[in-house]
C-alpha cells in the first residue's frame, strides 16, 4: 500500500497530518519499519554553535552509520570527537541533533523520516549505565549493520578517539512519499 503525505509528532501526539486517511500511530509504525529496514545510514544534522568564528547558527549535516539496537525507537552510533557534527552536539543544547533517514532509491515519491531528538554520549559503560552497553550487545548489533566500522569501535584502540551514543527521537516527521 503506498502511503504519501506527511505526518508531524511530538511526544507521540499528532501535530498535523495531511494525505491518505492513517492515523498517527500508523504513521509511527511506518517510520520505525524504515528506519529499521534501511541500511542503516542516515543524514545527521546539527547547527554550528552561536561561537563558531564564521559559520555560528549556520546548519551542518552528513551521513552517519546508525543501528536501530534499542526496543524503544533509540538508535546508536559511534561518536567522535573529531567531527563536526559531534562538537555541534556537544556546544548545543540538550545535545540536540536530527536524523533523516529515507528508502532507497532515495527520491520524492518514497517514504522518509526526520528524527529529532537528543543525543547521549555513553563516556564510561558498568552494568549501572546499561546492560546492553556494558555487555557489548550493542556493539553486536551495530556490527551486524556495519562490519566496515570494527575499525572505530570504541574500546578498541580505534584511529580516533570514539564513544558510544545513544539518540532519543523526541520528534517525527514522517513523509510517505509524493508524486505516486
Amino acid at each position: 500500500m503506498l502511503v504519501s503525505g506527511f505526518w508531524f509528532m511530538d511526544g507521540g501526539n499528532l501535530i498535523m497530518g495531511r494525505g491518505t486517511d492513517i492515523d498517527a500511530c500508523r504513521a509511527a509504525r511506518l517510520a520505525r519499519v524504515l528506519v529499521d529496514t534501511n541500511d542503516s545510514v542516515g543524514t545527521l544534522a546539527t547547527v554550528f554553535p552561536a561561537d563558531h568564528s564564521s559559520l555560528a547558527g549556520r546548519p551542518f549535516a552528513l551521513m552517519e552509520y546508525y543501528a536501530s539496537c534499542h526496543t524503544n525507537g533509540s538508535l546508536s552510533f559511534i561518536f567522535m570527537p573529531i567531527s563536526q557534527n559531534n562538537r555541534n552536539i556537544l556546544h548545543s543544547e540538550g545535545h540536540a541533533a536530527t536524523f533523516t533517514i529515507a528508502a532507497h532509491p532515495a527520491k520524492a515519491s518514497n517514504a522518509r523520516v526526520a528524527l529529532m531528538g537528543n543525543v547521549t554520549v555513553i563516556k564510561e559503560t558498568s552494568p549501572e549505565t546499561d546492560v546492553m552497553w556494558s555487555s557489548g550487545e550493542i556493539e553486536k548489533c551495530f556490527l551486524e549493520r556495519h562490519p566496515d566500522a570494527r575499525w572505530w569501535i570504541p574500546g578498541k584502540k580505534p584511529a580516533h578517539t570514539a564513544y558510544w551514543a545513544r539518540f532519543d527521537p523526541t520528534t517525527i516527521y514522517y513523509v510517505g512519499g509524493f508524486g505516486r
